[in-house]
């Protein structure tokens, strides 16, 4: 059959709703809990087409399409999902959720509960009196919202990185309600190395005196300390042919090496520049928050799973792992351990971006995830 075309890009709407009460895997209780989701394509009368999104560390449900036709940009998965591409939103109903302690706290396309968000019994942003999360917990919020909507049965769950994670969740924790799952650049069975790096992440925000024990909402934000956070992420993110190839060892327009207190090389420019463009909608808390629930993570920790190999054990639904050789972040040689592990299908993504080469690069894997929901 002749696969029709793309067409134009999607006009999505963000939705919104609220969730009576979410109980955590830590114990905590959180009542009237508001989220933001994103809905794609129509949902079948049988009920049996639903696509999950998840999504990435610093991402939101913004998977795909365009607020308006003037947004600069479309959702981060753009490329795979809407009509007639990958993700075929004339054939499935996609739906994407923010997770709890969303870092885009300030972006009012986000809709979140998290740190910065008004504690109802103080009248004051929570800071760090909010409970700690645990990637299971963004989990037990989309199958809330699911639930909401009448949807039982998911056709896939798929998502980038911080969504791959979510998607093995899913599929250790509620093996009954997932029929496949697209994990990308993730690996579920990290260790010490990944927490450690996760740690350096956090630690420019917790050693800025702005911060303030996370008590900084009136006196003003960890600017310098999230700039550096969001700098490190970055580039441990991007791939050294990134940094090399792309950027190169040039001095940026003025810079002068000789000058020791200044930055003066063009890839300390595009580290800062990233990190600003993104910065006034980003929460330092939350990202304290975020790094804790991937530090502690393992698959299936929603249903009792003790550890990794306990939680991937459980899981029984076909899978396709989609990877970059060269992540820094979730590194080859864990992804196909876990693919050994669940009899899972590997596609890798080649490209100078690394990590990131699983949002910028995901269009090579189009044709085979296309198969794989159609097969």
């Amino acid at each position: 059959m002749k696969r029709r075309e793309p067409t134009m890009d999607l006009i999505v709407e963000k939705r919104r709703m609220t969730i009576p009460e979410l109980r955590l895997l830590g114990g905590a209780a959180l009542r009237d809990v508001p989220v933001g989701f994103e809905a794609y394509g129509r949902l079948a009368p049988a009920r049996d087409n639903a696509i999950l999104v998840c999504h990435y560390f610093s991402g939101t449900s913004h998977a795909a399409g365009r607020y308006c036709a003037e947004d600069a940009k479309p959702g981060y998965w753009d490329e795979i999902i809407g009509p007639g591409k990958a993700v075929d939103t004339e054939k499935f109903f996609v739906i994407s959720v923010d997770t709890l302690c969303n870092l885009n706290a300030f972006d009012p396309n986000v809709t979140t509960l998290g740190p910065a968000s008004l504690n109802p019994a103080t009248g004051e942003p929570y800071g760090l009196r909010f409970p700690a999360v645990a990637i299971a917990d963004f989990v037990r919020l989309q199958k809330a919202v699911l639930d909401a909507l009448g949807i039982g049965r998911l056709h896939a769950v798929m998502g980038p990185s911080m969504g791959g994670l979510q998607t093995f969740e899913w599929a250790a924790s509620f093996p009954d309600r997932v029929g496949r799952i697209v994990p990308a650049i993730a690996a579920p069975n990290f260790g010490g190395w990944l927490i450690g790096w996760l740690s350096q992440w956090a630690q420019p925000i917790r050693l800025d005196p702005a911060w303030r024990g996370g008590d900084y909402y009136a006196s003003g934000a960890p600017k310098a300390g999230l700039e550096a956070a969001l700098r490190l992420i970055t580039l441990n993110a991007f791939d050294a042919d990134w940094a090399d190839h792309v950027i190169g060892r040039g001095l940026k327009q003025g810079g002068d090496p000789a000058d020791l207190a200044a930055e003066p090389f063009a890839i300390e420019q595009a580290l800062t520049d990233a990190a600003r463009e993104k910065m006034p909608l980003m929460d330092a808390n939350a990202l304290l928050y975020l790094v804790r629930a991937n530090q502690t993570y393992i698959p299936g920790a929603g249903a009792g799973a003790r550890d990794a190999d306990d939680g991937l054990s459980r899981i029984i639904c076909p899978s396709l792992m989609i990877h970059a050789p060269g992540d820094q972040v979730f590194r080859a040689e864990w992804v196909e351990a876990a693919a050994r592990k669940i009899g899972a299908e590997t596609v890798p993504l080649h490209g100078p971006y690394g990590h990131y080469n699983g949002i910028l690069k995901i269009a090579d894997a189009a044709e085979r995830i296309r198969d794989f929901l159609e097969g």
